[in-house]
């Protein structure tokens, strides 16, 4: 013990100082500031001289400096007024995806009657948004961890709003056939809002939080139905298309205020913005920010599609997915059949070929009324009971 403290105290103890900071003031002088006491022996300080900006040399850094992680930050800062504006920012977002969907039930209809199309057009007009979701949902994930999760809902909201609108233009059912199939792919990305809304909430507020935000979707498939009784009568179905757009518009413009994941910036080597967002959150909280180094999380390997089929997540994913197919072909079937039940019952005619008999039914062709709007608005209502996870919807 003896030697070591003879050997520590051989070595130089320096203070670093700026260029132009004198080497000894009066007042360091005065308060024994260029002195040190190591083990009862005072041994004084030798001056090293830094450039304005320069950083205090490796070796004479503090190994022993607290370090954190984005999760440490999120946890200490905890839930606050940021994550109050950021909730409202998600569901603003959320709202807008149901009332795109909603849309669909309302339309068809419409359409089958002022472009007198077959039921099969009809059913079509409908699919399509669903396929553009499928063909898309991966696309915008890899978008969102290549270029950031902001970045990829951005481009997503904006590409859903372009053709959203753009599809109120369309001249003939071809047109907007291919338009709702764009507006599905853009659906596609919207979930990646949930994602960034859950990397900015505290551990203990994140299951309720996500799921409180699904009440966003409730209002959204309400809020629809509403304008249509409105809309409808007087201005018809492409002032709908448009007024529906709102929110996506409103969210687009209030994005300029969303801040990149800190979790995706400390990833991509990009620490110091994300120590500006976390502390941007800690001020609009009126938290204090952990002290010590950022740094990024031991990352595992990605998973790969192949690993669900694994003998220990096999029969979890079949399950998982069998679960999920029901939810959404119940939920989707009864909300996008609800307006086709209004309509008149079937019209039947049978045609004799060849001593062939052949049914062709179809739906009368009907416009909704005033009622049906009343009744599928009390049909959206009842979401609000047990509102869950919208399925086909991704979280995260």
């Amino acid at each position: 013990m003896e030697e070591d403290l003879f050997q520590l105290r051989q070595l130089p103890v320096v203070k670093f100082r700026r260029t132009g900071e004198s080497a000894r003031s009066e007042d360091e002088t005065a308060s024994g500031d260029h002195e040190v006491q190591i083990e009862g022996v005072r041994v004084g300080l030798e001056a090293v001289e830094l450039d304005d900006g320069a950083a205090v040399p490796k070796e004479f850094a503090n190994p022993t400096d607290d370090t954190f992680m984005v999760e440490d930050a999120v946890e200490a800062i905890g839930f606050g007024k940021f994550q109050w504006k950021l909730s409202v920012l998600t569901g603003l977002a959320w709202m807008a995806d149901a009332m795109e969907m909603m849309i669909l039930s309302i339309l068809a209809p419409q359409l089958h009657c002022e472009w007198r199309l077959p039921s099969w057009q009809v059913a079509l007009l409908t699919s399509v948004v669903f396929v553009g979701m499928v063909s898309s949902s991966t696309l915008w994930g890899n978008i969102s961890d290549q270029y950031g999760r902001r970045t990829g809902l951005r481009i997503s909201v904006l590409w859903t709003l372009y053709y959203g609108i753009l599809s109120a233009f369309a001249p003939v059912y071809s047109w907007i056939l291919v338009l709702r199939g764009l507006v599905g792919f853009g659906i596609g990305g919207v979930p990646q809002s949930v994602t960034l809304y859950a990397e900015f909430l505290p551990m203990k507020a994140r299951a309720k939080c996500i799921l409180l935000i699904e009440v966003f979707w409730a209002i959204g498939t309400v809020f629809e139905v509403v304008l249509a009784v409105f809309v409808m009568p007087s201005l018809g179905w492409r002032w709908l298309l448009i007024l529906s757009a709102v929110p996506l518009l409103l969210f687009a413009v209030l994005c300029f205020w969303l801040p990149e994941s800190a979790r995706y910036d400390v990833l991509s080597g990009n620490q110091e913005k994300a120590i500006a967002t976390l502390k941007r959150i800690a001020t609009e909280n009126g938290a204090p920010m952990p002290l010590g180094k950022l740094i990024i999380s031991r990352q595992e390997d990605r998973g790969k599609i192949r690993d669900l089929f694994t003998p220990h997540f096999r029969w979890t994913t079949l399950l998982l997915w069998f679960i999920w197919f029901c939810n959404a072909f119940s939920y989707y079937g009864l909300v996008l059949l609800t307006t086709e039940l209004f309509q008149a019952g079937d019209v039947c005619g049978i045609s004799s070929r060849t001593k062939a008999i052949e049914a062709k039914c179809s739906l009368a062709c009907e416009y909704l009324s005033e009622e049906d709007y009343m009744d599928l608005l009390w049909t959206t209502l009842s979401e609000f009971p047990g509102e869950e996870p919208v399925p086909g919807e991704a979280g995260p």
